[in-house]
């Protein structure tokens, strides 16, 4: 899954209410308010991260 491959992350969703993880999940990813994008690499722990704030990210496989 680590080859090389970069996968781009928006939030879509406020983090007003969430929980306290979700909040610190989403600084994990690079994000900190709406519409903001960040690259990452696309690894397990990266993937993990993304699942438990599935409902406050919009993922997409980035070009080469």
């Amino acid at each position: 899954m680590s080859d090389g491959k970069k996968i781009k992350v928006t939030q879509t969703g406020s983090h007003i209410g969430r929980t306290d993880d979700q909040r610190a999940t989403l600084i994990g990813l690079g994000l900190n308010k709406r519409h903001r994008s960040n690259v990452l690499e696309d690894t397990p722990s990266v993937r993990g991260m993304i699942n438990k704030v599935r409902h406050l990210v919009h993922v997409e496989e980035e070009a080469r």
